[in-house]
């Protein structure tokens, strides 16, 4: 907790009072308890105003989360903060009534005693460059959609396969003379020359970002890249996604973190089912996943094993343990500080 002895819940409108650029709300709820009160347990104190208390632990639902910018003033203020995941405080409120008011006073208690459990406010220092790598992404998404809509429109057509690879600059010239309609030829050039301007962008931004890792933890960056199957992109993600591996205490909550592990819901020794799938990190586990499938590549050994899963699980199953052993791996390369052992890996599988 924090030094002060207090702890402080806020709820209501759509900004922090007093911050700048980020509008005021109509209403904000603060409800401030005292971590071991001496009569009654759930007595409020007055409420304070976040802007004029230094040293509080402020909990503000996902606002925290969702802007960060919001998170950075109050740091600036001296304000420690600390913010809840949405998909769990869905979960706290079941009462008739709902307002800020009671939401504010549910997250103290919850926070006072250990039930609500703590998102990790990114640092500020690495929030700008992970943002820019998740856009990169998401432009390259964009780029595979662009190239799926030329392969699909030869078969909406009914045009004979293309022959080439769309995604090989040199091979792009002769893909519009192989639409005889000029309208739906018209359309390929659209589409090829917005994925030529993709890749002018992309191949620059790239560049870039790994001069910016270099300059953040150029060791981590390279430890990452001795993993088979991790190149610069994939080593980027988890870099920037992960930040720093000593914020999760046990290999379990980093696996948990990253999706790579199912949490079950059981009663009376029977097991009901699994919860919890979209809590997490999305990034982490799209990297660890695309890492999965690129480790087999030229790895006889891995093939191996992963056929030796397939037959018992499946081969989905099986990409999923290789995915989670790969991220099991990580954590403890980065804990360690130790490059990737291969031999050392197949010997555990």
């Amino acid at each position: 907790m924090t030094d002060t002895g207090f702890i402080t819940a806020i709820s209501g409108g759509t900004g922090i009072a007093g911050t700048p650029s980020i509008g005021a709300p109509r209403a904000l709820y603060a409800v401030v308890f005292e971590l071991k009160p001496k009569k009654n347990p759930e007595a409020p104190l007055p409420p304070a105003a976040p802007d004029r208390v230094s040293g509080i632990r402020l909990t503000k639902s996902e606002d925290i989360i969702n802007r960060p910018g919001r998170s950075t003033y109050l740091e600036e203020k001296s304000v420690l903060t600390s913010g809840a995941t949405p998909l769990y405080m869905k979960a706290i409120h079941g009462g008739k009534a709902k307002n800020d008011k009671i939401d504010a006073h549910k997250i103290a208690v919850l926070l006072r005693g250990g039930m609500l459990p703590q998102a990790y406010v990114y640092p500020k220092r690495m929030r700008a460059t992970r943002d820019l790598l998740r856009r990169r992404n998401h432009l390259m998404r964009k780029r595979a959609d662009l190239l799926a809509h030329i392969q699909n429109t030869a078969s909406q057509y009914n045009l004979p396969p293309l022959g080439t690879r769309v995604d090989r600059q040199g091979e792009r010239a002769t893909i519009p003379a192989h639409f005889p309609d000029p309208v739906v030829r018209r359309s390929i050039e659209l589409d090829l020359s917005l994925i030529g301007h993709y890749d002018g962008l992309l191949k620059t931004l790239e560049q870039e970002l790994a001069l910016m890792a270099k300059g953040h933890d150029a060791f981590s960056y390279h430890l990452l890249r001795s993993v088979p199957g991790v190149g610069r992109i994939l080593s980027l993600v988890l870099l920037y996604e992960i930040e720093d591996v000593n914020r999760f205490p046990r290999v379990n909550e980093f696996l948990s973190y990253a999706r790579l592990i199912k949490a079950q819901k059981s009663s009376a020794g029977k097991i009901h089912g699994h919860s919890g799938g979209k809590i997490g990190n999305p990034h982490l586990k799209w990297a660890f996943s695309e890492a999965a499938v690129l480790f087999l590549r030229q790895n006889p050994d891995g093939q191996q094993f992963v056929e030796r899963l397939a037959k018992k699980h499946g081969k989905g199953k099986a990409l999923s343990i290789l995915s989670a052993r790969l991220g099991r791996a990580v954590y403890v390369m980065l804990k360690r500080r130790q490059p990737f052992d291969p031999e050392r890996f197949l010997a555990q599988t």
